[in-house]
Order: C-alpha cells, then structure tokens, then sequence
C-alpha cells in the first residue's frame, strides 16, 4: 500500500503514470541497496562478468593456469555452461588435481552436460574424501540432477540424506516436494512445500534474502498475486490521474464580440 500511495504522488506529480514507475523503481532500488539488499545486485553480476573475462585471458596466455581453470569453472557452473566447464576441468584432472574441490566442480559440470555416470563416479569420489562437503552439497547436486533425469528413487534418497545435515534448507525441500509430487505424492508434496515455506519465514534476514526465489518456488500463488495486485491498482491510478484537474486543458476564454466592439467609434470616433 505504501508503494501504491507513493506512486499515486509521484504520478500526481510528473503526469505520467509510466514515469512515475519507473522513477519508483529506481527509489525502491536505491533503498533497498541501503537497507535490506533484497534486490540482486546488478554491480556484483557485472564485477562477475568482468572477472571471467579477466580470467579467460589468463588461461589464453597460460594454459596450464589450474587456479585460473578452476575459478573460471566455478563461474560457468553458477552460469549453467556446463560443457565449458568440463573443458576447463578435465586438464586439471589429468595433470594430478584430484582433491575434493576439482572433484565436486568436474563432477557438477559432467552432470549438467548430460554425462550422468561420469558425474556420479566423481561425486562418489568426491564423497569419499570429504562426505560432508560443504553441509551436503554433493547430495544436493546429485539430487537435483537425478531429478532432472528421472531417477526419482535415488533423488528422494539423495535429498533426504542432503536435509539430514542441513535441516533449514528451502531449496531442498522444494526439490524434494517435486520428487514426491512426480512419485504421485501429492499431500506429501503440498506438506513439504509449506515446510519449505515456514523455513523461509522464520530464517535470518540474509539467509531469506539467498533463499528468496526458492521460497516463490514453494509458493508460486504469492509473486503472482502480488503482479496481479499491482496492475490492478496501477490501472485504478492511471484512471484516477486522468481524472484530475491537473491534466485539463489551458481554459478558453470567450468573448461577446470583437476586441474593436470595446471603442464605439472605431478609428474614425472624433
């Protein structure tokens, strides 16, 4: 309601409904950068697109850069460019890098081009060293992959095993009501995506903040209704605008006769 009434008064004041949304956008924008970040960052995606760049040439001048290799992989998995991936990990593979790092990353990236055994088989590996690497990562990324791919039984084993150690998790719990709606589970589902949901509502400002798209994902009627409120009421204001005063046109004034009518006698009164 707050945003709608300062929409109304910027409205009312520039005599543009579009003008005013977009110069409440930019406010909400800069607030939000001072105070709750909710918004992505578009500076941080840009110093990300930068830095990839800047480590592509380093591998173009040096090759043999695994540091570099590895950092730049790590940037493509988050970009879902999964095959480049695996192009810049294999070499470090095969020059020694065996830990678990390069590990998890090549096994990720197999799984994502659709190289599902050789993806598993470095996980497993992966697993061996370090079983709970990063609070389960390598169980959330096995489970969401074999989603992916149909192996539901072995997905649902693979989240419940990743929620055992990261029990606060709402992205694997709406990975998880997704196993259990595609299994025929329906009210097991809908009982963990509203767990998902009460996860969210009671976690940490910054923990919402990384885990705000999977909790829309847990309740997609939210973000649509929300969409559907606001072009309900930026239609009302438009209307309302239009209606005031302060788009009327410049009054006319009208005259009883000529301005000449004013001197009786004209030019030739004596």
């Amino acid at each position: 309601m707050t945003k709608w009434l300062l929409w109304m008064g910027l409205t009312l004041l520039t005599g543009s409904p579009l003008m005013s949304l977009a110069l409440l956008a930019v406010l909400l924008f800069a607030a939000d950068r001072f105070t709750l970040q909710v918004i992505p960052s578009p500076v941080r995606a840009l110093k990300k697109w930068q830095r990839a760049g800047e480590l592509a040439g380093t591998i173009l001048t040096n090759t043999h850069d695994r540091r570099a290799r590895a950092e730049l992989a790590d940037i493509r998995l988050g970009q879902k460019r999964y095959a480049e991936a695996v192009d810049l990990l294999r070499p470090n593979l095969d020059a020694g890098d065996d830990d678990v790092d390069t590990l998890y990353l090549l096994g990720v990236a197999y799984l994502g081009a659709g190289e599902a055994p050789k993806g598993e088989l470095l996980l497993d590996e992966a697993a061996r060293l370090d079983a709970d690497y990063r609070q389960g990562a390598i169980d959330l990324e096995r489970g969401r992959f074999r989603l992916q791919r149909g192996d539901l039984k072995n997905a649902r084993e693979a989240l419940e095993r990743f929620l055992l150690v990261r029990q606060g998790s709402v992205e694997g719990r709406v990975l998880l009501s997704r196993v259990l709606l595609k299994e025929g589970l329906v009210a097991e589902a809908k009982a963990m995506r509203d767990a998902a949901w009460r996860e969210y509502t009671v976690a940490p400002r910054f923990q919402r903040r990384r885990d705000r798209w999977w909790a829309y994902r847990a309740r997609p009627s939210r973000p649509l209704t929300y969409a559907a409120l606001a072009l309900v009421m930026m239609g009302v204001g438009a209307y309302v605008t239009r209606q005031l005063p302060l788009h009327d046109v410049a009054p006319r004034y009208y005259y009883d006769a000529p301005y000449a009518a004013d001197d009786p006698g004209g030019d030739d009164a004596e």
